[in-house]
Formats: structure tokens, sequence, C-alpha cells
């Protein structure tokens, strides 16, 4: 099973790209991890540029890893109460006609923020893209990592057990939730 991997954070090493290598390391047997790592090249949307013959090629390369992906998996963080802007344009480019990749797709969504609520508004506004795009959201368990610049050490290793156990529960529903959905 693949499970398409998309940090919302730009940042090399920010605390959701480490959420997404943590979750990989616990996936049950026989799933797997595809980290897309382009989010920063999309450029931001523009109907112009979505009506030229050819799609800018950042936008094919995450459609192309959104369509050879089983489920999707989110990390995001939360930037004024809400998703950021450059996932949320990754989002609006990937969903365009013809063939929007999201639909009837998995999913999941972590994230880690320095706050006390553990990206919790970003993760309910992203949550209800996935639904518009007709994504089928897993609801249980909710991992919101609050204050996440103190839940990981220098190797950057989440050390919060508890949040760990969650990650390890989300990642197990998630593959059973594909094959239930029947993409796997």
């Amino acid at each position: 099973m693949r499970i398409l991997g998309i940090s919302g954070s730009l940042r090399r090493d920010s605390h959701n790209r480490r959420l997404l290598l943590e979750a990989a390391e616990l996936f049950p047997a026989g799933t797997e991890l595809e980290l897309f790592g382009g989010l920063k090249a999309v450029p931001p949307y523009d109907e112009d540029d979505d009506r030229d013959e050819e799609t800018h090629p950042a936008v094919t390369e995450l459609r192309d890893a959104i369509t050879r992906a089983d489920a999707v998996l989110i990390a995001t963080p939360e930037h004024n109460s809400s998703v950021p802007g450059q996932l949320k344009n990754a989002i609006d480019w990937a969903s365009r006609p013809p063939d929007q990749p999201f639909a009837g797709k998995p999913c999941a969504i972590i994230g880690a923020a320095a706050g006390m609520a553990g990206s919790a508004r970003a993760q309910y506004d992203l949550r209800r893209s996935c639904v518009f795009l007709d994504m089928h959201p897993l609801n249980k368990p909710e991992v919101l990592i609050g204050q996440a610049q103190n839940k990981f050490d220098a190797d950057g290793h989440l050390t919060d057990e508890a949040a760990q156990g969650f990650i390890r529960d989300l990642m197990t529903n998630l593959a059973s939730w594909t094959r239930q959905i029947g993409r796997k």
C-alpha cells in the first residue's frame, strides 16, 4: 500500500515533515510512505495559468503523486488559525479538472504546531476541503501535537510517547480504512 505524505510546511526540517517520517516508521507491514517534496515549487494558483496548454511541472508532479497513491497523509502546521497558504494553494491546483485525483481517496490528517491546540483549527479547515473534494478523511484518532518545539529531540525524533501511540493507531487505521474503501 502506498501512502503519499504531504507536509504543509515548507521548512526542510519542520515538525510536520518529521511527523511524516515518524509515521512512516509506524505504518503496518506492507505500507510505504512516499514523501512529496515539491510543495515549494507549486506556483500561486491563477486561473489564467490553468488554461494554458501545459500545466506547470510541479503541479503535474503533485497530481501524479496523488494519483499513484492509495491514500494521502497530510501533516499540517497552523498559520493564523488555519491551513498554511502554500498547502491550500497546492490542493487548489491539484483539484482542478480534468480527472481530479483526490476523488474517492482515503486520507488522514496530522499536525504539529507551537501552540497548545496543536493545529486543531488548521486540521478542521483542511478536513472541510477534503470532504468537498470527495476524499474520505479518517476521523480517529486525532493527532494534534501542541508545543511541538518541545516534543522532538535533537535528531528530529518525536519524544512524546502518547503522541507516538496516536500516530501508530492512526497509521493502522488508515491502512485498514484504505482497504475497506477498496483502494488497495
